[in-house]
C-alpha cells in the first residue's frame, strides 16, 4: 500500500502569509515504488548573458490548424522560444478565435523540435482545478522532450466566468493562486497528494506519467508584493512592463538569477496605416492597464471600455509600420531592465507569415545586435 505525502493548509484571514516556521508544509513520505522527486532545471537559454526572443501563439486572433503552421515556421524562423495564450475568450470580437490551448500544445509539440514552449498564463484557480493543470503540464512535457515550462496567472474574469462560480477579489484570488501553486508542485513530486487549504481540497491525487525534467513554474506578478509571495514557490517570473525594480527583487528573492520573462506587441506592415488600424481594431483593449482588464467579464465591455482609444493612441503605444528600428526600440526597455527572455506579439492572425519572414531576416538579427550591446550586470 503507497503511503502518500500530507499536504495540509490551514484557512488564513487575509493574503498575508504567516512565518516560514509557522506555516504548513507538504511532508514527503518515503515510497519504495516511487522514484525520487525530480530536480527542477536550471534556467536554460543559449547563454545566461544573451536576451531570448520568442515568438507569441495568440490563441485570440488565429485558429488551431493556423496557430500549429505558426509554431513550425516560428521555429524555423529563428525564434528562441514560444508562448501560448490560455483563453476562452478573445479579447475583442474583431479577433475572432479561441482554441483550447492545451490541445494546440500538444499539437505543437509533435511539429517542432528544439525550440521551447511555455503558456503565458494559465490561471490554475477557477475555470481549472490545480491538480488538472499539472497533469496537463506533466503530459505536455512529455510530449515535448522537456520543452516545456508552465506559465502561471491569477487570470481575468474574461475567461474564468464562464463555469460561473463568481470573480473573487484580487487578494481571494491571489490567495488561490499560492494554494494552486503548492498543489501543482507537490504533484510534479510524482507522489500522491492529499491537500485541505482555505480554498481546495486535494483527496489522493499522483500523476502516473512524469517527465524526467521537472516542469519549471514561471509565475506573473504585478508587484513586489508578488514577487515576495511567489518567488519562493517559482523558478521563473513574468511581467509585461519593463520594471527594473522587479527584475532585481526577484533575484534577490530567488538568491541568484532566474529567467524574467516579457512580452511586446507590434503590428508589422508595409503598409504603415493598415498596421495601425489593424492594431486599433484589434489591441486598443490592451491600453486599460492590467487593473482593469482582469475584471471586465466579456468583450463587449471591452469594447465599451476601449470606446474614446484612437487608433494613434495605439499607434504611440505599439509599434506599427516596418521600421525595425522602432520595434527594436521598443524591446530594448525589456533587456535593459534586465529581463532575460522576451516574446513578440505580432497582431493579426492572418498577418504571420509575411512577419515570420521579416523576423527571420531583419528583425531577430536585429534585436540581437542591439541586446548584445548592453553593459555587463
Amino acid at each position: 500500500m503507497s503511503t502518500g505525502a500530507q499536504c495540509q493548509r490551514q484557512r488564513v484571514p487575509s493574503v498575508q502569509q504567516p512565518p516560514e516556521s509557522k506555516r504548513p508544509h507538504c511532508a514527503q513520505v518515503s515510497d519504495p515504488n516511487m522514484p525520487p522527486a525530480l530536480e527542477r532545471p536550471r534556467a536554460r537559454g543559449k547563454d545566461a548573458h544573451m536576451t531570448n526572443f520568442g515568438y507569441t501563439l495568440m490563441t485570440e486572433q488565429a485558429g488551431p490548424r493556423d496557430l500549429v503552421a505558426h509554431a513550425s515556421a516560428a521555429e524555423e524562423g529563428g525564434f528562441d522560444f514560444e508562448v501560448m495564450s490560455d483563453h476562452y475568450f478573445p479579447w475583442l470580437d474583431e479577433q475572432g478565435h479561441s482554441p483550447y490551448a492545451w490541445s494546440v500544445l500538444g499539437a505543437v509539440t509533435q511539429v517542432t523540435e528544439q525550440i521551447e514552449l511555455m503558456t503565458y498564463v494559465t490561471c490554475p484557480i477557477q475555470r481549472y482545478h490545480p491538480a488538472v493543470v499539472a497533469q496537463k503540464a506533466a503530459t505536455v512535457q512529455l510530449l515535448s522532450g522537456g520543452r516545456f515550462t508552465l506559465g502561471l496567472g491569477a487570470g481575468e474574469n474574461l475567461n474564468e466566468h464562464v463555469v460561473a462560480t463568481g470573480w473573487d477579489p484580487a487578494n481571494v484570488r491571489h490567495e488561490r493562486l499560492l494554494e494552486a501553486i503548492e498543489i501543482i508542485s507537490a504533484l510534479f513530486d510524482g507522489r500522491y497528494v492529499n491537500y485541505a487549504g482555505a480554498h481546495y481540497r486535494v483527496d489522493s491525487a499522483k500523476l502516473w506519467d512524469l517527465p524526467e525534467t521537472r516542469v519549471p513554474i514561471a509565475t506573473a506578478v504585478s508587484g513586489l508584493t508578488g514577487v515576495e509571495r511567489l518567488a519562493p514557490l517559482s523558478d521563473h517570473m513574468v511581467t509585461t512592463k519593463p520594471d527594473a525594480e522587479l527584475c532585481s527583487a526577484w533575484d534577490k528573492a530567488k538568491g541568484g538569477s532566474s529567467r524574467k520573462i516579457g512580452q511586446v506587441p507590434l503590428s508589422w506592415d508595409a503598409d504603415r496605416d493598415a498596421a495601425v488600424q489593424r492594431a486599433h481594431e484589434q489591441f486598443r483593449w490592451s491600453l486599460g492597464g492590467w487593473k482593469v482588464n482582469a475584471e471586465l467579464p466579456g468583450t463587449a465591455a471591452f469594447d465599451d471600455a476601449a470606446q474614446f482609444v484612437r487608433p494613434e493612441d495605439v499607434a504611440e503605444a505599439i509599434p506599427c509600420g516596418s521600421d525595425i528600428d522602432k520595434v527594436v526600440e521598443a524591446v530594448r526597455p525589456f533587456w535593459e531592465a534586465g529581463f532575460t527572455d522576451i516574446a513578440l506579439v505580432q497582431i493579426g492572425g492572418d498577418k504571420q507569415d509575411a512577419f515570420l519572414q521579416v523576423a527571420e531576416s531583419e528583425l531577430l538579427p536585429a534585436l540581437r545586435e542591439a541586446s548584445a550591446q548592453r553593459p555587463p550586470a
